[in-house]
């Protein structure tokens, strides 16, 4: 099928009352395990890469082999510059062909934020492609981003950012960090359910790596439309390696080490679109 219009794809899901898993991809073999996942459920899909996962490839090197992948299988794909960290990163990816770009001045003061994300969303647009902005601060560490602390996205500075901006969509701090837990997270999801009455374009979940199912389908229900899943997949990918290498360590071809980790990516993939009740 090829590339497809993110904020389209937002909208249905918008209008579906579901959301659309994003899964952050860092080599070709994830490429292909998560559109495996996705054909097989004949489901809609985000495929992302973060500012380093650019640095480690280029964005030119993704959209190509997202692209290529994409037109192998029958299902709406989309190509998402996850946490874009610069106004110039954002018009690199555009121009290397994403579908939509993140441009994340959550770190900066309001004003600073509302100055980027305008700046990356008029660029954007005038070339046809969707902004995803943050407003508060998701805790943890995502890339080259790191919180200390949680700052939730406050409800009437949420209305005001989207009206100044003209973003598309809009990732939201409501208790969820980025990384592996290490307890459990308190979510405010009464604070999610009043930005949804205050804002009316799709939001988005942060740090769904960890979560129960029964958290991330409650925020669904609460009007999140986007869910990304990062870290596990990672894990997902490494373990199933070390585990072949455990087992067979006279292991030299780099394929069969790429199959183990696209098995093991598929099938963590599977549930976590099943549990967002994707839909193509």
């Amino acid at each position: 099928m090829g590339l497809v219009t993110f904020k389209d794809m937002m909208r249905r899901a918008q209008d579906g009352g579901y959301a659309v898993g994003a899964f952050n991809v860092e080599n070709m073999e994830m490429v292909k395990a998560v559109l495996a996942a996705a054909e097989e459920l004949n489901t809609s899909v985000i495929l992302q890469t973060t500012p380093s996962t650019v640095r480690y490839g280029t964005a030119e090197t993704y959209a190509a082999i997202v692209k290529a992948e994409s037109e192998r299988v029958k299902v709406p794909v989309c190509l998402h510059l996850d946490h874009g960290n610069s106004y110039e990163l954002s018009v690199q990816a555009i121009e290397a062909g994403y579908s939509s770009v993140m441009i994340d001045g959550s770190k900066e003061s309001f004003e600073e934020n509302i100055a980027v994300t305008k700046r990356v969303t008029d660029y954007a647009h005038e070339r046809g492609i969707a902004v995803e902005a943050e407003l508060g601060r998701v805790g943890g560490k995502e890339d080259d981003l790191a919180a200390e602390a949680d700052v939730d996205t406050g409800v009437e500075e949420a209305a005001e950012f989207v009206a100044r901006t003209g973003a598309d969509s809009l990732a939201v701090a409501i208790g969820t960090a980025h990384g592996f837990y290490q307890g459990t997270p308190a979510l405010n999801k009464e604070r999610l359910s009043e930005i949804r009455e205050r804002v009316d374009i799709p939001l988005v979940l942060h740090g769904a790596s960890g979560l129960s199912d029964e958290e991330v389908k409650e925020c669904i229900r609460r009007g999140i439309c986007k869910v990304n899943f990062a870290t596990e997949l990672r894990a997902a990918y490494t373990d199933a390696v070390k585990a072949l290498l455990k087992e067979r360590p006279e292991t030299y071809d780099p394929k069969e080490l790429g199959k183990a980790g696209m098995r093991a990516v598929t099938e963590l993939v599977k549930k976590r679109m099943q549990v967002c009740g994707t839909r193509k």
